[in-house]
């Protein structure tokens, strides 16, 4: 009986410290991930991210990289040992059998070899959880609300609302285009010469207005489409820079005006898809951001393969301090007409992109290498 209780002692001691080394090691999944060069290579090529959700994302995706690796390496250890050194040849000279002791049945192992990889995946979906609620919450409470169009091949952003402390005009500031979002309200459905919402009759009699192929609607329809007072568009020859403040709680609100596209910033650290008619599609299209942590230039790109010049579909974010985002604000609301360069000069930022450039989206030139176009010096 003493025999018998030894081995089961030590069998309940091996299990509770395998369950406890994994689960130790995926707690590291909240946890700051070391830096310098091993942070680094641990990050395998990505980017540190800027936001709160980028950092929670990060660290994340840095102790799965590091939970993998751990295991990888147990489970190749016991491969090779296997290999090398529990060969027949070995076993002979040991004056063992041909075949090794076999487990097949060992009750206590296969519990073990049950529970830990339970273990591994329900801590890995806790933590997965976890990053995911904070990057979707949208409780964020934003002051700068921004609308995100993409179309083929580029990008148009506009401010919806701003809060008062950033606002132009010094109080909550409402940035909708009341005369385009009617005329885009008027898309919806289709229409005879004279303007008349075209109708249909039934085979009852009765007649219904006509709203089209698609969703009901019009093919033509840009209904769904936001439309703002303060708008950047980009064009094939500059860059759209999107200026945001930093330290500032930011909602994205995203529409695509034709095919699908795709929202990112390698910095954020995730992207989102951008759709047509998105609440038709049922996509949430609008994310939070806590705040951007840094000042400063980031590229943004469609992820989204789009058509013949998707990869030419880049833009910018400028993250400046709330005081220059205001004063960048009043000077758009004090002069419609300047273009969204003259803006970033008025509060000392460079005018024009600084991460990337346009492309001429001319085949000949694209082929011949020379496919880049510098807006700067054509001023």
């Amino acid at each position: 009986m003493e025999q018998r209780k030894k081995p089961g002692l030590s069998r309940k001691l091996l299990l509770a410290g395998m369950l406890g080394a994994s689960g130790l090691a995926l707690a590291g999944c909240d946890v700051t991930p070391p830096g310098g060069a091993v942070g680094k290579f641990l990050r395998m090529g990505w980017p540190e991210g800027i936001t709160p959700e980028a950092t929670e994302v990060g660290n994340f995706w840095v102790w799965v990289w590091v939970t993998a690796w751990t295991i990888g390496i147990i489970m190749w250890a016991l491969m090779l040992w296997n290999v090398f050194f529990n060969t027949a040849k070995r076993a002979k000279k040991a004056g063992k059998g041909e075949l090794p002791k076999q487990l097949q049945y060992n009750i206590p192992l296969e519990i073990v070899l049950t529970i830990i990889p339970i273990t591994i995946v329900s801590v890995l979906f806790f933590f997965t959880v976890q990053a995911q609620d904070q990057v979707n919450a949208l409780d964020k409470n934003p002051k700068v609300t921004v609308d995100v169009t993409g179309f083929q091949w580029n990008w148009k952003f506009g401010y919806a609302n701003v809060a008062a402390d950033l606002s132009p005009t010094g109080s909550d500031y409402v940035g909708t285009n009341e005369a385009a979002t009617k005329a885009a309200e008027e898309s919806a459905y289709e229409r005879d010469a004279d303007g008349n919402i075209k109708t249909k009759e039934l085979p009852n009699g009765e007649e219904y207005q006509w709203g089209g192929p698609v969703h009901g609607k019009s093919r033509d329809d840009r209904s769904y489409l936001h439309f703002n007072n303060i708008e950047t568009k980009g064009s094939s020859k500059e860059i759209p820079v999107l200026v945001l403040p930093s330290q500032t709680p930011i909602e994205f609100r995203l529409a695509s005006a034709d095919v699908s596209h795709s929202f990112w910033v390698p910095e954020f650290l995730f992207k989102r898809d951008v759709y047509a008619n998105p609440e038709a599609n049922n996509s949430v299209n609008r994310f939070q951001i806590e705040k951007i942590e840094e000042e400063g230039a980031f590229v943004g790109r469609c992820a989204e393969m789009c058509g013949t010049y998707h990869a030419m579909m880049n833009f910018e974010v400028r993250v400046v301090s709330p005081e220059k985002f205001r004063d960048y604000l009043k000077f758009r609301e004090a002069n419609p007409e300047a273009p969204n360069s003259k803006a970033l000069e008025s509060i000392g930022e460079a005018p024009y992109a600084t991460t990337t450039r346009p492309f001429v989206t001319e085949r000949d030139g694209t082929r011949s290498g020379d496919n880049t176009y510098d807006y700067a010096a054509s001023k």
